[in-house]
């Protein structure tokens, strides 16, 4: 048969565009054709108490403001076939110059059964997002929790982001993405084509994971100040951070079934505070480290059976600081392999190196 062809795509169900003082209360929406609630260019949004239920097909995102300003989402309840939450702003070079940013946003009380990702900003994010708080929600059954992503070419800064009280259940992926290699392409010189993620913060989060997160930033452009506090991850495999810098971990336990707990390359300004694993795996550092500088490992206590609790590797590996760690219950507390010229700056306090 002589397949049709189209022009156009499936519509939004709901697609405000360039309005003000909207409300979205109380209301079930189910098989949207598309995406289902599309705001765009709008200001001061309440959407409250909404049930989105949509078959596992592709683009039926659930609830999708771009470049919106005030926006306000609470006590929603979304089940579709790609993403729960997605906050955009336009694309790559007419995004830049629109320079409309998405801003001011809260997301609380909602819970995300099935999707691609739970709350997910960008691709398209060329014109900014920033001021974002995610908290109090239960994502179950979804692809990725928290997923943060661009491309080179996009341009615009992701920035001012906090993520809060979330319990993830029977994850698919990732609990936590942040990712600007989301198309792969080359590196470029540093131009407004670049994105940039910074100041985007993590805490009080539980989950049941395939893996804890998954940072990957651009060799030109690294994600910067990032922090993990008080994580508690039942996961198959942990944290995955490359070309980052001011990376901070505060109170994080990650439990594994293979590999390290948290593993870093090309990252400076590296903080490992209190990060433990009670699942410690014979052939793999709690803590695997290569081509990593300013590097500070403190209040450590590896459990009974750990192998080795902090691996440094790669001849870019230097000013490394450990201090009150105690690690009488791991064969080796630091492992340095050759490759590593400088010594290991032992502060205070530690014991069982």
């Amino acid at each position: 048969a002589k397949q049709m062809k189209r022009g156009f795509l499936r519509p939004p169900f709901i697609q405000p565009m360039f309005c003000k003082n909207i409300i979205i209360d109380g209301i079930t929406i189910k098989n949207s054709p598309f995406w289902t609630i599309n705001p765009e260019f709008c200001e001061n949004i309440k959407i409250h108490a909404v049930t989105i239920n949509n078959p596992h097909s592709p683009n039926t995102d659930g609830i999708n403001p771009e470049s919106c300003k005030n926006v306000h989402i609470s006590d929603c309840h979304i089940s579709v076939g790609d993403d729960c939450i997605t906050i955009k702003s336009g694309k790559d070079a007419p995004g830049r110059k629109m320079a409309v940013p998405a801003e001011n946003y809260t997301i609380t009380n909602c819970t995300m059964l099935s999707g691609h990702g739970g709350v997910v900003i960008g691709s398209e994010m060329s014109g900014d997002v920033r001021k974002i708080a995610i908290s109090n929600c239960v994502f179950d059954g979804t692809d990725r929790g928290i997923r943060i992503k661009t491309a080179r070419g996009r341009g615009g800064v992701v920035e001012e982001i906090r993520v809060s009280n979330i319990i993830m259940k029977n994850i698919g992926q990732q609990a936590i993405v942040l990712d600007m290699q989301y198309a792969k392409t080359n590196p470029e010189p540093v131009s407004d084509r670049t994105p940039k993620f910074r100041n985007i913060h993590f805490s009080n989060i539980t989950g049941q994971v395939n893996q804890a997160a998954y940072l990957n930033g651009l060799e030109e452009m690294p994600i910067e100040n990032v922090t993990f506090s008080d994580i508690n991850m039942e996961a198959k495999t942990g944290f995955s951070i490359t070309n980052s810098n001011k990376i901070e971990f505060h109170n994080v336990q990650v439990n594994t079934e293979i590999g390290s707990a948290v593993s870093a390359s090309n990252v400076n300004y590296l903080t490992i505070d209190n990060v433990k694993t009670y699942t410690p795996i014979a052939k793999s550092a709690v803590i695997d480290l290569k081509n990593v500088s300013d590097v500070f490992v403190y209040n450590s206590f590896p459990v009974l059976g750990t192998a080795t609790y902090l691996r440094l590797s790669g001849d870019k590996t230097k000013s490394i600081s450990i201090g009150n760690n105690n690690f009488k219950n791991a064969k080796n507390g630091v492992v340095k392999e050759k490759e590593v010229s400088e010594t290991v700056n032992v502060i205070s306090g530690d014991k069982g190196q």
